[in-house]
C-alpha cells in the first residue's frame, strides 16, 4: 500500500509540475494575443464611427456630431441612395477614376518592379551593387522633394489632367523592387539553368518559371501598391485640374468647404471607398502572409 501511495503522489506531482510549465509557456502567448486584440479594437473604432455616421442624416450630424449610439429611428440608407442618384454622379466618376488608376498603376508597377528585382537577384552585371544601392537610397528620399521635378517632367510630356500623368511617376516602386529582389534571392537558380538547356529565352524564364514561383510576393506587393495608389492624395491633387478627373481622395476633400460641407456624401462615400481594399486583402490574404515570410527564407 505504501508503494502505491508514493507512486500516486509522484504522478500527481509530475502532472502538477507539467501543468505549471505549460501555463508558463502559454501565458506569454495569451498576453500577446490580448494586447493585439485591444490594438485591433482601437484601430477599428474610427471605422465604426464612420459606418454609423454614414447612415445618419446631415442634420443629426450637425446637431450631435459623430457618436457611437445606434438609433434605428433616424438611421437609413438615404445617404447611400444619393451616391447612386443624379446628385452622386460626380462621386461615381471619382470612384471610376480611382479604380482605373489603381488597377493600371498596380499591374504596371508589379510587372516592372518584379522584373527589376528579379534581374538584380539572378543576374551578374557590372554596376549591379551600385544600382541596388541607388534603389535603397531612393526609398529614403521624401516624395515632397521630388514633387517639383516630377511636375515639370509631366508638364513637358503634356500629361497634366490625364490618368497617365498620375500613374507614370510611380510605375517602378523602389520598395517593390527591394521586396522582389529579396524574394527572388531565395529561388533556386538551377531552374533557370534547366530552362536554358531546354531552349527557353530569358524573358520566357522570367514569365513562365519565376513569375509563378513569385506569386506570394506578387500577392503581398499587390496589397501595398494598390493601397498606395488608392489612397494617393498629393500627386493627383497637383496633376488633375478638372472635377471630373479627380480621384476619390481628392474629390472627397472638395466636399469640405468653408461655406458648407456635404457630410451626407462625404461619410457614405468614405465608407464605400474602403470596400475595394477590403476585397483585395480578402482575395490575397494567404499570399500576403506567405509572401512576407517567404522572402526571409533562402534556399
Amino acid at each position: 500500500m505504501g508503494i502505491n501511495d508514493s507512486s500516486v503522489k509522484i504522478k500527481q506531482e509530475y502532472i502538477s509540475s507539467k501543468g505549471k510549465l505549460s501555463m508558463k509557456k502559454v501565458m506569454p502567448n495569451i498576453v500577446v494575443f490580448v494586447f493585439f486584440v485591444i490594438l485591433a479594437i482601437l484601430a477599428l473604432f474610427p471605422f465604426y464611427y464612420l459606418l454609423i455616421g454614414s447612415f445618419k442624416p446631415a442634420t443629426e450630424l450637425f446637431r450631435k456630431g459623430l457618436d457611437m449610439k445606434i438609433d434605428l429611428n433616424i438611421m437609413s440608407f438615404k445617404n447611400y441612395a444619393i451616391l447612386f442618384s443624379e446628385e452622386g454622379s460626380l462621386y461615381r466618376q471619382w470612384y471610376k477614376n480611382s479604380l482605373l488608376i489603381t488597377l493600371v498603376g498596380t499591374v504596371v508597377t508589379l510587372l516592372l518592379s518584379s522584373m527589376v528585382g528579379y534581374g538584380l537577384a539572378k543576374y551578374q552585371f557590372k554596376g549591379k551593387n551600385l544600382v541596388f544601392m541607388l534603389v535603397l537610397l531612393i526609398i529614403f528620399v521624401p516624395f515632397e522633394i521630388l514633387l517639383l521635378p516630377l511636375y515639370r517632367l509631366i508638364l513637358s510630356f503634356r500629361l497634366i489632367n490625364t490618368y497617365w500623368g498620375v500613374i507614370l511617376p510611380g510605375i517602378v516602386s523602389p520598395i517593390a523592387v527591394f521586396f522582389f529582389r529579396q524574394y527572388a534571392e531565395g529561388l533556386p537558380k538551377e531552374l533557370m539553368d534547366a530552362a536554358r538547356i531546354d531552349g527557353a529565352t530569358e524573358f520566357g524564364i522570367y514569365w513562365r518559371i519565376m513569375v509563378p514561383l513569385m506569386k506570394p510576393a506578387f500577392g503581398a506587393m499587390a496589397i501595398f501598391v494598390a493601397l498606395g495608389n488608392w489612397n494617393n492624395f498629393v500627386w493627383p491633387l497637383i496633376v488633375m485640374r478638372t472635377e471630373d478627373m479627380f480621384t476619390l481622395p481628392v474629390g472627397l476633400m472638395t466636399l469640405l468647404t468653408p461655406y458648407g460641407s456635404n457630410y451626407q456624401i462625404l461619410l457614405a462615400g468614405s465608407a464605400l471607398a474602403i470596400v475595394p481594399i477590403i476585397i483585395l486583402f480578402l482575395i490575397n490574404q494567404n499570399a500576403f502572409i506567405s509572401g512576407l515570410t517567404g522572402g526571409s527564407i533562402k534556399e
